[in-house]
């Protein structure tokens, strides 16, 4: 019989890309993840990994074996996740991995109302880019993930994971107040072709989304600043340097220089939480995607 733990630290190395790696997400030392890999080569009687360069590589067998291995723990959380339903106690630890606003936007409620109703329930939450906390959370560091995308841009989900719809979010546009279409009811984005935009930061999902949209008015959109935060992108818009698109989530004071102005048609984004689907049956995990629905209806 294969050892798990030993199983778990080839795993690792195939899941983090080096030995060093996987000794930190085990919280062990990278000559103990070498020590477990050799006693299991000497128990499957073929070498698992290869030296290349400073780093290593995984043999032919030591990709079949951690084939079988995600398969043969995905299997373990699934009975784990049943145990747990039959339980149906609300508690353990829940790692959330979310992007920023919905972290302003959403997470204080969110949490307040897991605080009270499940006390035995400790989420923690990060901060990450949907890509990012997605990686994560296929690779099993996170529990859940808040992700987004937008109509125009449905971000692509792997297989093996579940999703549920969290919050349908506005976006409008942000005009310095004395631009000529600052007082408007409305705008159409064909109506600000020829502006100056700030923007996120090139290769992040609203940035790209920005500019397939854009593109989409027919003329190449001018880029002229990058920022990270709203905070930032609202001072240039105000300073008159640009216009910006914001959604509404975790928006935050508007500076009085500036004019929030509704698109037509709608800008929208969908805000869904994300899962294992082999812990489908965590009431945990169950009980933090609730609590992440009812803070968007609440809004």
């Amino acid at each position: 019989m294969i050892n798990l733990d030993r199983l778990r630290s080839l795993h690792a190395v195939s899941a983090y890309g080096s030995l060093h790696a996987a000794a930190d997400a085990l919280n062990v030392t990278a000559s103990a993840i070498s020590q477990q890999i050799a006693k299991l080569e000497r128990e499957v009687g073929e070498p698992l990994l290869e030296r290349r360069g400073r780093g290593v590589m995984l043999t032919d067998a030591g990709q079949v074996l951690t084939g079988h291995a995600e398969r043969a723990f995905s299997v373990l959380r699934q009975a784990e996740a049943e145990l747990d339903a039959r339980r149906a106690v609300v508690a353990g630890d829940v790692a959330v991995g979310a992007f920023a606003t919905a972290i302003r936007g959403l997470a204080p409620r969110a949490l307040r109302a897991l605080s009270r109703d499940h006390p035995q329930l400790r989420v923690s939450l990060q901060e990450l880019e949907p890509s990012d906390a997605i990686a994560l959370l296929e690779r099993g560091d996170i529990d859940m993930a808040l992700a987004q995308d937008w109509v125009n841009k449905p971000l692509p989900i792997a297989e093996g994971l579940s999703r549920a719809p969290v919050y349908d979010d506005i976006a409008d546009v942000a005009l310095s107040c004395d631009h000529a279409l600052a007082h408007c009811e409305s705008v159409r984005l064909s109506d600000l072709a020829g502006e100056a935009w700030i923007s996120w930061q090139e290769g992040s999902i609203c940035h790209d989304w920005l500019m397939l949209t854009l593109r989409a008015q027919g003329r190449e959109p001018r880029v002229q600043h990058y920022a990270l935060e709203y905070a930032t992108q609202l001072s240039l818009v105000g300073a008159g340097l640009g216009a910006a698109v914001l959604p509404r989530l975790g928006r935050g004071i508007v500076p009085d220089d500036v004019s929030i102005v509704p698109v037509t048609p709608a800008l929208t984004r969908h805000v869904y939480a994300l899962w294992r689907a082999d812990a489908a049956r965590r009431t945990a995990i169950l009980a933090t995607v609730a609590a992440f629905r009812a803070a968007g209806e609440g809004l």
